[in-house]
């Protein structure tokens, strides 16, 4: 009676036959992904919430002072920046993206640079980010750039036992012309570019892509008054040349570029500015025989350096 009791109880017991779905039941499902990346998590939360926030609140200010988060918007363009290895710190997607082959390249350039978040958003939080533009489901977040100071360029020309050879911008404003100074500086063993903080390029996206990857190894330094500067430099028994059209002398015939030296490039419309000017110590001009009237910055200060580099040989 009491057997019988024990198999009509409601208890259940092992199951015949189950081949062993109970233990395959039990087992895990792989490492448990970090707080951050689990959606709903508190953490995660917090990281989207600073990822949006550094989007639009300016970052502080060092030594030589930072510039704005930017972004880059669209298919190309963000595989474009990806590819000449512009900085970027979060890659945004679009939730349910059609993954075309650029969208595909963008996510694995990202993967392969490393350091780069990986967020998936809503269109509409996109279309807040950018203000409407047409980002196609892809924004690249570029960081500030860390500028150097003015002092930073000579200093770094006497840790390596050499004269320096900067380059000043005076008015600049385009971005592109920007870069490829840097990237001549760069090729003519210059120590830095100096920009001016208001009214002038600055280190976006654009300069970094015509660059060609030398801006990060060629400081570019904000000065707050660039007349200033140039005047600190002339102190520091650094030679000051400005390029004119109308300079008394064709770049040839200075002997001042053999030594420690300032170039000094204006906008290709207005050259340079009245107090610029007045502050260099020598105005120069490049022979044109074929009769242009200018030359835009990037080609300017390349056709210098070269005659400066090619003393110093």
């Amino acid at each position: 009676m009491a057997a019988n009791n024990r198999r009509m109880s409601g208890k259940k017991g092992a199951q015949v036959g189950s081949g062993g779905q109970r233990r395959k039941g039990l087992e895990g499902k792989g490492p448990t992904p970090p707080a951050e990346m689990r959606k709903g998590h508190k953490k995660n939360r917090i990281a989207n919430a600073k990822a949006k926030q550094s989007v639009r609140r300016p970052a502080p200010r060092g030594r030589g002072g930072k510039g704005t988060s930017e972004l880059v918007v669209g298919r190309n363009p963000v595989v474009e920046a990806l590819r000449e290895g512009v900085p970027a710190s979060t890659l945004y997607v679009q939730q349910f993206i059609d993954n075309d082959e650029r969208v595909r390249e963008a996510l694995q350039l990202a993967a392969e640079r490393g350091g780069i978040n990986l967020m998936e958003a809503p269109r509409p939080e996109l279309d807040r980010m950018t203000n409407g533009l047409n980002h196609q489901g892809l924004v690249l977040q570029v960081p500030p750039y860390e500028y150097a100071h003015p002092e930073d360029l000579a200093g770094a020309a006497a840790d390596a036992g050499e004269d320096p050879l900067i380059v000043a911008l005076d008015g600049v404003t385009d971005p592109r012309n920007l870069g490829a100074v840097v990237r001549s500086v760069s090729a003519f063993g210059g120590h830095g570019v100096v920009v001016p903080e208001r009214r002038a390029a600055g280190m976006t996206a654009g300069a970094w892509k015509t660059s060609a990857g030398t801006a990060a190894r060629t400081p570019v330094a904000r000065a707050t008054n660039l007349t200033r500067a140039l005047e600190a430099y002339k102190k520091a028994g650094i030679v000051v040349v400005g390029l004119a059209a109308d300079g008394e002398a064709e770049i040839g015939e200075l002997e001042a570029l053999d030594g420690p030296v300032v170039i000094v490039v204006g906008s290709e419309g207005k050259g340079l500015s009245r107090l610029v000017g007045e502050t260099c110590d020598f105005r120069v001009r490049i022979p044109m025989p074929g009769g242009a009237e200018s030359l835009n910055a990037g080609v300017a200060a390349g056709i210098v350096l070269y005659e400066a580099a090619r003393r110093r040989v």
